[in-house]
């Protein structure tokens, strides 16, 4: 199994206290994505981040190709419905429990 580091990238830095209704619902629909990724056994964890210039989302993924991963991504609710883009990076190595 091959990790993968996904990384949602919001359309604006202030986008988490900024979000409009459709928005806040594309982003509820994601969390409930990812939930079932969870479930799943495709993720291990997943949350946003808090960077200073603007909080952006983190996955860790689990895939048998970066296209196996890359269509975790694509499939996301948030990037479907335009809210937000992602960038899918290969684990050079994964040290886990």
């Amino acid at each position: 199994m091959n990790w993968f580091l996904y990384r949602l990238v919001p359309p604006r830095p202030d986008f988490a206290v900024t979000m409009d209704e459709r928005e806040r619902a594309a982003m509820t629909e994601h969390g409930e994505y990812w939930r079932g990724l969870l479930e799943a056994g495709r993720t291990i964890f997943f949350g946003p981040v808090a960077d200073p210039a603007g909080a952006w989302g983190l996955g860790i993924v689990n895939g048998e190709s970066l296209d196996d991963a890359r269509a975790l991504g694509e499939g996301d609710p948030a990037v479907v419905a335009g809210v937000a883009r992602f960038e899918m990076f290969p684990m050079i190595s994964a040290v886990t429990r």
